[in-house]
């Protein structure tokens, strides 16, 4: 099982450090699958941005919920902390779970990105939710 995963993860860093031309692409017309996989892994790309700059605004908004209630407390920004470590093992699992559809062929990069872009994307939008707090 690890060695599968350290092979899809292979194939994922191949693919995301693919020549920037791949990345220009029309991936509206995309028609090989290795096209298609480049194409997914700058969703991926994109919606991993995204997520990055979600949880550090997320972050930021429960170390001020725990100023507001005491000046050194930290259990909501650890409890956000540790909900995103154990998301990300969820969605890395849940993937691979989703990676056995092509398990093999040449479209399993592309099921295990589109899973990933995906999942984080959704994930994303809930820590922007959760950033602009109950006003928002």
């Amino acid at each position: 099982m690890a060695r599968r995963q350290v092979a899809a993860g292979f194939v994922v860093s191949m693919i995301l450090a693919a020549p920037s031309h791949v990345h220009a692409m029309d991936c509206a017309d995309a028609m090989t699958q290795q096209a298609i996989n480049a194409c997914i892994a700058t969703e991926f790309e994109a919606a991993d941005t995204d997520l990055n700059a979600a949880y550090r605004s997320a972050r930021a908004f429960m170390q001020r919920r725990d100023a507001a209630h005491s000046a050194k407390s930290t259990e909501a920004e650890v409890a956000l902390r540790d909900a995103q470590r154990a998301w990300i093992s969820y969605r890395d699992q849940a993937c691979f779970a989703e990676s056995f559809l092509m398990k093999g062929g040449s479209a399993e990069a592309m099921v295990v990105l589109g899973c990933k872009a995906r999942l984080t994307q959704q994930r994303a939008q809930d820590l922007w939710t959760l950033a602009a707090g109950p006003e928002g």
